[in-house]
């Protein structure tokens, strides 16, 4: 296995955000190569961080590089739409600061065998954990043509959706589709020659097949608020995201949270009876800064929302 590698994106403005409590507890909910996971454990005195990863790799690497904090780290794999049952089993309830960094890391698109990346011939995979038994290749291959064409559509906002999934409807009844470079001829014929100029014509497919193999944006939606639920009075969850999809999960579920009164606005009084939970503390979202961007590109759509609760 080569080398964990994934650059943390906005670590800086994240930690701020965290306002770390030497002695509190902090969970990482995407702990990845553990790049936001050391900056908390070096601010930490009796305080303990909790990482979870549902990547094998990622958790060896983690432990590796997590090594010198070991008295204050505990590191689970598992999926962090579970991450209330997972700590609630070793005695943790509550904790004063939760970070998620949604982003597919460097390691996950450089090892050409895990299937994220267009840019290399490998299997069609693209399981953040191998231990699930859907893949790409399988909604590929086995997806009817108007649920392809739903998630390319809804998923990759894609606006050749439904002649891609015609394409691969047509391709696969030749024969079955197995690798990314299968896939990307198969795309590239779908899309108009003078659309495909900006970018390369499989990015948004393969976002598409990523987020539906991996239920990206139900777990995100499905885990809010019990990560909310789990915060201490004065506790931050720290969301960084990646695309439009991710984001608007989050600001939506922030802004509701922050006021969920479903009062008619001409009452003069809020009779529904539901209190805030806690404040929005990024009215917009923290992007990359110049310096950021010219050292990493692939944190140009990252975008970080805070929220603290009450």
């Amino acid at each position: 296995m080569k080398e964990f590698n994934h650059y943390s994106v906005l670590l800086e403005e994240t930690i701020e955000k965290l306002n770390i409590d030497p002695d509190g507890c902090y969970m990482d909910g995407t702990l990845g190569g553990g790049g936001h996971a050391i900056e908390v454990c070096r601010r930490l005195k009796a305080g303990r961080l909790y990482g979870i990863d549902q990547d094998g790799a990622a958790i060896e690497a983690a432990k590796l590089r997590l090594t010198r904090f070991q008295d204050k780290v505990t590191i689970i794999r598992g999926n962090y739409v579970n991450a209330k049952a997972l700590l609630n089993s070793l005695g943790v309830e509550k904790a004063d600061g939760i970070v998620l960094d949604l982003g597919v890391s460097s390691y996950q698109f450089d090892e050409g065998e895990r299937g994220f990346s267009y840019r290399y011939d490998a299997e069609l995979d693209m399981r953040m954990d191998i231990r699930s038994t859907l893949t790409a290749k399988e909604i590929v291959n086995r997806y009817p043509e108007g649920e392809l064409y739903r998630i390319i559509r809804d998923y990759g906002e894609e606006q050749f959706a439904k002649n891609i999934a015609k394409h691969i409807v047509r391709e696969r009844k030749k024969q079955e589709i197995n690798t990314t470079f299968q896939l990307n001829e198969i795309i590239k014929a779908a899309i108009p020659a003078k659309m495909r100029k900006n970018q390369h014509p499989s990015k948004k497919t393969y976002q598409a097949l990523r987020i539906e193999c991996n239920g990206e944006l139900d777990v995100l939606k499905n885990a809010l608020d019990d990560l909310t639920d789990m915060l201490n009075p004065g506790g931050r969850l720290c969301i960084i995201t990646f695309h439009s999809l991710e984001d608007r999960i989050v600001k939506t579920t922030f802004r509701q949270k922050e006021n969920p009164c479903t009062c008619p606005p001409e009452f003069p009084v809020c009779i529904c009876g539901k209190k805030p939970e806690g404040k929005v503390i990024t009215r917009k979202p923290i992007l990359p800064g110049e310096a950021e961007l010219a050292q990493n590109s692939r944190s140009k759509s990252a975008k970080l929302r805070v929220f603290e609760k009450y």
